[in-house]
């Protein structure tokens, strides 16, 4: 899901100093860890002494002690400046907006038809102790998707709790859904909202949608008879459909603020979550600025898995959140199901593309169709106010995609009389398709057809069009393909990390959703539902959380960084026809900067024969490689004695299952990798490499031999651009392949290459 456009601009106004905002702002304190004197029972207190120390002390609005050492706080520019002249603090920094990242998925990655371990009772008992914590939106708790029948009682280490508060009782979490918890305090804070006077309920509930959506992707029960107003019927299920959920709200309708969000990572990590899901973000800021990249380092320290959205600013490159390394990092791709609708012109030509609009349809009577007729330069993309009502009144509207969000498109055709639309693509979005349930009849087309439509309108004199639709059809051909929205690398914070990590499903995904709110999510759409069909990362998101869990419980032993490997080595880079991955954006091809290692295979991701295992001091290793200063490093990192004494030559060094590699002063690039042994004693893998002809690439030894099974054994890979092989600001594509008869162990390959 995108973010609205004025949230944008109320960042730049959090962030530009002017006369009309209030002086006091929020910021985020880190203190200097283990700098708390005897005199103080807690940090708490510590901290709250240390901040009365410059302000009020009902200036303070968290304290933070398992993500993070520290508080937030509102404070004047006088204040804050202050404490960044105290000893005993690291740094002081502004608060910063995130936004949303916003059945069939079983099927499609094969928990539903292949039986075995995933569907094995060892497997679903072990299910019931992993606990999936979601930061999003809130919950709808009365969700079917949220149902405890038949499951055990809550694993003993759960320190969590379900807060009771408006429109949301503690009685209403479960065996199922454990914990409810919001955070507010710096939303509120940031746009000076009251709680009495918020039309936004503050409590866990999920006024939105998306959090239902998510968490119930994520570990959603087994519910029979799910639609979207017919659309999709079957039976809906999350991922890991015997874990726990505990739903943290950090979101609200102005975006997600990172004071709320690190108090709902040290919150989860405090309650004993195992799996952390956050289907969130924005900008590329260096790690030590980023909240979600510090919350989420204290989460992987303690064992937690963390998996965060990429974000939805494809198909342009760079445009990736959550870049870190100890973080998942979930593009997204489409299912094999559609949706298909149809607009048949006065010319007969007769045009598929996608809808879930469910009211009365059109008719067979053919009515006119009309581009561009308003009273401004953008009735062509149909902004509010944009179409003059006696130009459109009656007729089918063609309007491009853009700039507005699709549904709100339909309503404004609907207000100005239209009977229908059509939704064209522009080269933006290319031959994507994302259905949406309009308000009127509508079929969003690509932008080759769209083309075909508007020359069309351009050309006849009486041009005319009718819609129909086609419910919902299975076993399409090809997929996956990589969703157009979805964002891309490089990796603007680290380029020698490769971003993504992994393409799950986002397209199209029936899951739970509140019926607070109609499946728009337009004020003025008074369907409800109790399941909704959406799109974006933030629904890819969540599907790899769920299989994040279930292989927390096949084996509880492993590291996050080990369940990455399994899921990143494992994946899968050709569709159900045999080919290559595509991309939506044109059809074309698509590469590990759009969807990494590839797509996610749940049951060989159970077996993945080798992982490439990351520890805390690895990380520290690679943060100090990035030429941070200590102090920075300290930002990071929760532990009071952390020094930069080990680092690597090249981040890229990191023991990261993909390669990122930057050819630049040097036309040689070495790193050097561990693969532990998760497989059978005894087993041999060979090397394969596949690559452009502009690199040759070495690899010593060619051969691994594991004795045991947890040995760990090295190998280095030396990769040298030929000369005359310099193609400056481009980039090329390979693998690097650890095989025998039983398990393939990938690595992608992204090069590129600099001004030296």
């Amino acid at each position: 899901m995108g973010s609205p456009i004025w949230l944008c601009f109320l960042a730049l106004l959090l962030a530009s100093p002017s006369t009309a905002i209030p002086t006091k702002r929020t910021y985020i304190v880190r203190m200097k860890h283990g700098h708390v004197p005897l005199s103080y029972a807690t940090h708490s207190d510590y901290y709250s002494a240390h901040l009365q120390s410059v302000a009020a002390s009902d200036s303070l609005l968290y304290t933070y002690t398992a993500a993070y050492h520290g508080f937030a706080a509102s404070l004047d520019p006088d204040q804050a400046e202050a404490l960044r002249q105290s000893d005993a603090v690291l740094g002081v920094y502004e608060d910063t907006v995130y936004s949303l990242h916003t059945t069939r998925t079983p099927e499609f990655l094969g928990l539903d038809t292949q039986l075995g371990y995933w569907n094995s009772p060892q497997l679903t008992k072990g299910s019931e102790d992993v606990i999936i914590g979601v930061l999003d939106t809130g919950v709808w708790p009365e969700s079917k998707s949220f149902d405890d029948s038949g499951m055990s009682d809550v694993p003993s280490r759960w320190k969590g709790q379900c807060e009771s508060g408006p429109n949301f009782s503690a009685s209403l979490c479960n065996k199922k859904l454990i914990g409810a918890r919001s955070f507010s305090r710096g939303y509120r804070m940031a746009i000076g909202t009251d709680p009495k006077n918020s039309k936004e309920v503050v409590s866990p509930r999920d006024d939105d949608g998306h959090g239902s959506h998510t968490a119930s992707t994520a570990a959603g029960a087994h519910v029979a008879n799910a639609s979207l107003l017919g659309y999709a019927s079957g039976t809906a299920r999350g991922m890991a459909t015997r874990a726990r959920v505990a739903a943290y709200k950090v979101c609200w309708k102005s975006g997600c603020f990172g004071t709320d969000i690190l108090a709902g990572i040290d919150r989860a990590i405090a309650d004993g979550v195992d799996v952390l899901s956050m289907s969130l973000g924005g900008g590329s800021a260096p790690y030590y600025r980023d909240t979600i990249a510090i919350g989420a380092f204290a989460a992987m320290e303690k064992g937690i898995f963390v998996s965060c959205s990429a974000g939805n600013s494809g198909p342009s490159k760079s445009t990736l959140a959550n870049l870190a390394p100890w973080i998942m990092t979930v593009g997204a791709g489409t299912l094999d199901r559609d949706f298909p609708a149809y607009a048949v012109l006065g010319n007969g030509h007769r045009f598929t593309g996608v809808s879930l609009y469910s009211g009365k349809g059109m008719g067979d009577e053919p009515v006119g169709l009309v581009y561009g007729k308003g009273n401004n330069g953008s009735s062509n993309v149909c902004l509010a106010g944009s179409l003059e009502p006696e130009l459109v009144r009656g007729k089918v509207v063609l309007c491009d995609r853009g700039i507005s969000a699709r549904v709100e498109k339909g309503a404004v055709v609907r207000n100005a009389g239209g009977v229908g639309m059509i939704l064209a693509n522009t080269a933006a979005s290319g031959e994507e398709l994302v259905a949406d349930s309009h308000l009127l009849p509508a079929v969003a087309v690509g932008r080759k057809v769209g083309d075909m439509i508007r020359e069309y309108v351009k050309s006849e004199s009486n041009p005319t069009a009718v819609l129909s639709f086609g419910g919902t059809v299975l076993n399409v051909r090809p997929s996956p393909v990589v969703a157009a929205f979805s964002s891309r690398g490089p990796n603007m914070v680290t380029p020698q990390i490769l971003k993504p990590d992994v393409i799950g499903p986002g397209v199209n995904i029936l899951a739970a959703w509140s019926e607070a709110i109609g499946p728009t999510g337009m004020a003025n759409d008074a369907r409800k539902t109790q399941f909704n069909i959406m799109s974006g990362t933030s629904m890819s998101c969540p599907h790899i959380s769920g299989l994040a869990a279930l292989l927390k419980a096949a084996h509880p032993d492993w590291s996050p960084s080990a369940i990455k490997s399994a899921l990143m080595t494992t994946a899968y880079t050709q569709d159900n026809t045999g080919s290559p991955l595509r991309d939506a954006v044109e059809g074309d091809f698509s590469t590990p900067l759009a969807h990494g290692s590839g797509h996610v295979d749940p049951h060989k991701a159970l077996s993945p024969g080798l992982v490439y295992d990351i520890s805390t001091k690895d990380y520290i290793a690679f943060l100090c490689s990035l030429d941070y200063t200590e102090e920075h490093v300290k930002m990071i990192v929760n532990h009071p004695n952390v020094t930069c004494s080990r680092k690597y030559a090249n981040p890229g060094q990191l023991n990261y299952p993909s390669f990122s590699v930057l050819f630049g002063k040097s036309r040689v690039v070495r790193y050097t990798r561990v693969l532990t042994n998760v497989g059978a004693a005894g087993s041999v893998y060979e090397v394969a490499v596949d690559g452009p002809p502009s690199v040759a690439v070495t690899v010593k030894p060619t051969r691994l031999v594991f004795k045991n099974v947890g040995d760990k054994l090295r190998y280095t890979v030396t990769f040298v651009s030929k000369k005359g092989a310099d193609p400056n600001g481009r980039s090329a594509f390979g693998s690097l392949l650890w095989k025998n008869e039983q398990n393939q162990v990938r690595s992608p390959i992204a090069y590129a290459w600099t001004l030296p």
